[in-house]
């Protein structure tokens, strides 16, 4: 897998059934987790929650915010809608073979 390559569709799995400021997602299946926690770049992710709902996302790293999730609008397994939201991304953190996410605020972008 080239880790330049963003038609690579990489799955997280969140913590939760949505997600909010502090909410954590593990990115698994990037070939180098260390150097992508040092230095993140755009990918196209597979959101999985752990009531079965999942979506497509987009991970950007050019915004003038900074890092941030497009997630569009989606489902949970209750059947509450949760509309498209961008978070940032408050932290990218290396563990094991995998990379956490630690989502921070909305975002405007």
């Amino acid at each position: 897998m080239d880790p330049n390559d963003e038609t690579t569709t990489i799955l997280a799995t969140c913590s939760h059934t949505h997600l909010f400021p502090g909410a954590r997602c593990h990115l698994q299946g990037l070939p180098d987790p260390t150097a992508f926690a040092t230095s993140p770049h755009p990918l196209d992710l597979y959101l999985r929650f752990p009531d079965g709902a999942a979506t497509d996302a987009e991970l950007l790293t050019e915004t003038p915010a900074g890092p941030a999730l497009k997630v569009p609008a989606y489902t949970t397994g209750a059947g509450t809608a949760i509309a498209a939201h961008t978070w940032t991304v408050r932290e990218f953190t290396g563990t094991g073979d995998e990379v956490e996410l630690a989502i921070g605020a909305k975002s405007s972008t």
